[in-house]
């Protein structure tokens, strides 16, 4: 299975080893992959949910993971699961790794697992991710389930890649509620209160309650060491999804995930010839200067005409292929394939 085409098969055919290989040569930015992600458009693709799992640490999340595979396998229903982990400062890879979250199915040849780990890169864990949950939907998976370890901006930008998210919270957590209340609940579909047979459970749905009809989002106490909830919960996010594919905004908010995903890809593409650029410009008092002036050289713009820090932040969104011509032109060390 070296072949563009044989991975492709294999992926129809539902060979997980297939999965796993095209998503490795994803993230290894592998020339390959670049034929194997044209094979993504497909109407499996466009069927399959993808739901995001987010939450602070201690809430339960891969508990809840766990049991949300088990409900969709007993539906026979095939489950595709990217799980992000954070990074070994060593090795790099992912510190908790699949199959000692999803230690109950990993014998099951329609649950597919993947972790991916940070690596300190968000562009790059993003783009790599959108992928995998395109494999995974082309290899019959629905819904995907993306599951993040924690509510860093890492994990924040990847779940962004969902077409629902499920913000996950237990009570006892303090400050990580409020934290939550500030900005997290605007990216969340669902809440879900877990750990609800624990004696605070009852005040933190009284106080998330109001949150969530002012917001308009679904509440769902789950208990899920116990099951319990969790077909309440699947069937939110059933019912959910078919809302957003009847209203347009399923095919509105991944038109934005795939403008998102191209950054990203292009911010990966660009990294080696950035990192060339400010490395031969030599050492320098101001690191922002030294970026303008790197990105001036490699556009072959005068610094001035460049953006500020205020407003690239406010356009999140830039044309990117006049950027990679430039630098392709330029240095010839970025290739497009790798997308």
């Amino acid at each position: 299975m070296r072949t563009p085409a044989d991975i492709i098969a294999g992926i129809l055919a539902r060979n997980p080893r297939a999965v796993g290989r095209a998503i490795s040569l994803v993230e290894n930015g592998d020339p390959r992959a670049g034929e194997i992600l044209a094979a993504l458009e497909d109407s499996r693709v466009a069927a399959a949910t993808i739901l995001g799992i987010t939450g602070p640490g201690g809430a339960g999340k891969s508990t809840l993971t766990g049991q949300l595979i088990g409900h969709y396998r007993a539906l026979g229903r095939r489950i595709g699961v990217v799980a992000v982990d954070p990074s070994s400062p060593i090795s790099g890879g992912a510190l908790l790794g699949d199959r000692v979250r999803m230690m109950a199915h990993a014998t099951d040849e329609n649950v597919v697992v993947r972790s991916m780990a940070t690596r300190g890169r968000i562009g790059g864990l993003c783009a790599a991710a959108g992928a995998a949950v395109r494999i995974m939907a082309l290899a019959g998976c629905d819904p995907v389930i993306i599951e993040t370890v924690g509510v860093g901006q890492a994990e924040i930008d990847v779940v962004r890649l969902a077409d629902l998210t499920a913000l996950v919270m237990a009570p006892g957590l303090g400050d990580d509620i409020q934290a939550m209340k500030a900005g997290l609940v605007e990216l969340a579909d669902i809440l879900v209160v877990n750990k609800g047979d624990h004696p605070a459970a009852e005040a933190l749905m009284l106080e998330m309650t109001p949150v969530a009809r002012e917001r308009g989002r679904a509440l769902v106490r789950t208990v899920a060491t116990e099951g319990k909830g969790i077909a309440e919960l699947a069937d939110t996010a059933t019912a959910l999804a078919a809302a957003q594919r009847a209203s347009g905004e399923q095919a509105r908010r991944r038109q934005r995930n795939r403008e998102a995903e191209a950054v990203d890809w292009a911010v990966e593409l660009l990294r080696p010839a950035i990192r060339a650029a400010i490395h031969s410009a030599g050492p320098g008092c101001d690191p922002r200067a030294t970026a303008r002036a790197a990105l001036a050289d490699l556009l072959g713009r005068p610094s001035e005409s460049l953006p500020t820090l205020s407003e690239a932040a406010f356009k999140p969104i830039i044309p990117i292929s006049p950027i990679v011509e430039s630098v392709e032109a330029a240095h010839g060390c970025c290739s497009a394939t790798h997308a």
